[in-house]
Order: C-alpha cells, then sequence, then structure tokens
C-alpha cells in the first residue's frame, strides 16, 4: 500500500489539472499561433507560466487503482503488478488462470 499522503497529492494534481485544463488549452492554442502578434503570445505564455505547476498534466503518475502503487502499473487494467497478481489467484478474473509447476 502506497502512503496515503501520495495517494492525496496526487488525487490535488488531478484535480488542478481537470481544473486548469481548459484555461491552459486556450493559452498553448494562443502561444502556438504562428499567425498572432509576437507580443500577444509572449503574454499568454507569461499567463501560463503563472498558473500552478500541478496542473499541468505531464506532472501526473499512474498509480495503481486498488493500492496507489506508482511502480509496475498496467495501463489497460489500471492496477499494479502485485494486484494483478493477487485477483489472479484468488480468481476474480475471467479468463485468467495462475499456473505453477
Amino acid at each position: 500500500m502506497a502512503k496515503k499522503s501520495m495517494i492525496e497529492r496526487e488525487k490535488k494534481r488531478e484535480a488542478l489539472v481537470k481544473k486548469y485544463a481548459a484555461k491552459r488549452a486556450a493559452l498553448k492554442e494562443i502561444v502556438s499561433d504562428e499567425s498572432k502578434p509576437m507580443e500577444e503570445r509572449f503574454r499568454a505564455s507569461l499567463k501560463l507560466a503563472k498558473l500552478p505547476r500541478n496542473s499541468s498534466a505531464v506532472r501526473l503518475h499512474n498509480r495503481c487503482q486498488l493500492t496507489g502503487r506508482p511502480h509496475a502499473y498496467y495501463r489497460k487494467l489500471k492496477i499494479s503488478r502485485i494486484a494483478l497478481r493477487d485477483l489472479g489467484s484468488s480468481g476474480q478474473i475471467p479468463g485468467m488462470v495462475k499456473s505453477s509447476w
């Protein structure tokens, strides 16, 4: 199980990303538009820099839905390898047979 503080910090980041997504996208559109005047693009980049750093989607980290583990994460299943092994052993994943010999 991951530290509760890290899980909560990640939830806070997700909320910030969601909150600022539209504003961030609009500013990025202005910055990347070559037809706009240079001053306007520069002002937009300064506004973009003033947004909270944790509102950037790049700062999100994938975590296991069950345990919060940040490493060995399967994107398709949204769980870690350890959680996958436990669920497979208990027969909770349809079609998955854990063999040992």
